[in-house]
């Protein structure tokens, strides 16, 4: 596995599942073009810029480089680094056509070429096969703990949580446990949830 310390950033799910065979960090999507009208998305994509750096890993094609620019005009450059794939044509397994362009997207290129574009964009890799990741580890049994995941009143206090940390609201419990873990500590989570609940279910805002 390679551990990335900065927020993997690509387009879509396909992408990021095929990153996620041997990539030891958080890979988030921008929905291809949805970025640019997902006001949410694009706040935590700062924070996480700001919080550990941002490393851009999109299609080669035309599309790919807009989306890339977008998020390079919305970051101060010192916080973004730049992985690019070559221009390799063909189709990917699961599509019936190739794309406009003939390109092959990011899920289509080989483990050894994703591999090398990161290595050369001077991101803060390391390769470690001992599983530690590199967020703070707050696990689902941490999460029902603290009445996030579980419980009667869960959903809403995920929602309580989210909105109070200017997170996008239709973020999975997963997937908000994983940025949880980026943003702050076990032990800071449970103050902040304490701060926020109390002891009970309260959820009002």
């Amino acid at each position: 596995m390679i551990r990335v310390k900065e927020a993997v950033i690509v387009e879509g799910k396909y992408d990021k599942i095929r990153l996620e065979n041997f990539i030891d960090g958080l890979i988030l999507t921008t929905e291809g073009f949805g970025i640019f009208k997902n006001k949410e998305k694009q706040m935590l994509i700062r924070r996480l810029a700001a919080e550990r750096g941002i490393l851009i890993l999109t299609d080669s094609d035309g599309a790919g480089f807009v989306i890339r620019n977008f998020l390079k005009g919305c970051i101060p450059k010192e916080k973004v680094f730049h992985a690019y794939i070559p221009d390799i044509f063909g189709k990917e397994r699961r599509k019936d056509k190739a794309s406009k362009e003939g390109k092959l997207g990011v899920e289509g290129i080989s483990d050894d070429i994703l591999k090398n574009a990161i290595a050369l964009s001077g991101a803060h890799c390391t390769v470690d096969d001992s599983n530690v990741r590199l967020q703070n580890e707050i696990t689902k049994a941490d999460m029902f703990a603290l009445g996030l995941s579980g419980g009667e009143y869960s959903a809403r206090k995920r929602e309580v949580l989210k909105k109070k940390l200017s997170l996008p609201e239709n973020m999975t419990a997963n997937s908000l446990m994983q940025i949880l873990g980026c943003l702050m500590t076990k032990e800071e989570l449970e103050n902040f949830c304490e701060e926020l609940f109390g002891n009970g279910d309260n959820t009002d805002d």
